[in-house]
């Protein structure tokens, strides 16, 4: 009887955790089906226009997109003005964030209880909630009314590097939270200078939870559209001039889809960026788990 009951309630619990489990399947591939969907789209639809013509020759104009698509033809031209602008503009926002943002970083790091301290961890915790269109209206009228007076790559990466310090600033903290406190009594035992201690000991350190910060925080710039359509407004060459009107992809994506003779495009240049930012984010999982500090 005692072994009956052990083997019915064995019974029922592996029931119970057989239904759990379905029901945890079910959920997750809910949650991944629109995933799913969403990238397949852009690739039966998107495909088609990518080829050398894509990443080597600049958009074209309506007329050219009204033709092709009339005698059934690939569009000619392609997003070089968009790639090459927007590795412009993040660049210089890449230049302009990471020094303050690490600098920011190790500071709170460093001071985690002053005054000081707490006030530039909640700017920075409330700018990261900010929209981008709102951050893109500010530099607008700082950068491009009272500044370089015109839109430019450098009002662009402004607005940019103001999302970006945010992320920075954060995962600098957070990463040098992780590391040893042994590591810097040493260096300090040792009579290494303060400086030193944080360029020789700490940076290196936690070079990879960094460099994930930094990845990610360009990940999270590459798609934005609202602030540069407000700051570099666009170009149809080819410019690295960064006091100059510049293109770039979210810009020409907006651009194609005013166009309805360019729709096909709008699905190649959404793949592109897709798959741009996907593989920075796989390189910044692969470096962190990689180098993670244990």
């Amino acid at each position: 009887m005692k072994v009956t009951t052990i083997r019915d309630n064995s019974n029922a619990r592996n029931t119970k955790n057989n239904i759990f489990l379905g029901v945890v399947i079910f959920f997750s591939l809910l949650t991944v089906l629109p995933i799913i969907l969403i990238v397949g789209e852009l690739v039966v639809k998107g495909i088609g226009q990518i080829n050398l013509s894509f990443f080597t020759e600049i958009a074209p104009d309506t007329l050219q997109a009204m033709v092709a698509k009339a005698n059934g033809e690939t569009i000619p031209g392609g997003i070089a003005n968009g790639i090459t602008g927007s590795l412009l503009i993040v660049a210089l926002a890449a230049v302009i964030a990471i020094p303050f943002g690490i600098i920011t970083g190790v500071y709170l790091y460093e001071t985690p209880g002053k005054r000081y301290s707490n006030l530039i961890r909640d700017i920075a915790d409330v700018l990261q909630g900010v929209p981008s269109i709102v951050l893109g209206l500010i530099v607008y009228l700082w950068v491009v009314k009272h500044i370089t007076h015109s839109y430019s790559a450098l009002a662009g990466s402004v607005s940019l590097a103001i999302m970006m310090l945010p992320l920075i600033i954060r995962s600098t903290e957070e990463t040098l939270k992780m590391i040893p406190g042994t590591l810097k009594e040493a260096a300090v035992a040792l009579g290494v200078p303060y400086h030193k201690i944080i360029l020789r000991v700490l940076i290196p350190s936690s070079f990879s939870g960094l460099l994930t910060g930094i990845l990610i925080s360009i990940s999270r710039i590459l798609g934005e559209t609202a602030p540069l359509m407000l700051t570099t407004l666009g170009n149809p060459r080819i410019n690295w001039d960064i006091t100059h009107p510049t293109s770039a992809v979210p810009l020409l994506i907006w651009q194609f889809y005013n166009d309805p003779n360019m729709v096909e495009l709008i699905w190649s240049s959404s793949l592109f960026l897709m798959g741009f930012v996907l593989t920075l984010n796989i390189i910044s999982k692969r470096i962190s788990a990689k180098h993670s500090i244990n």
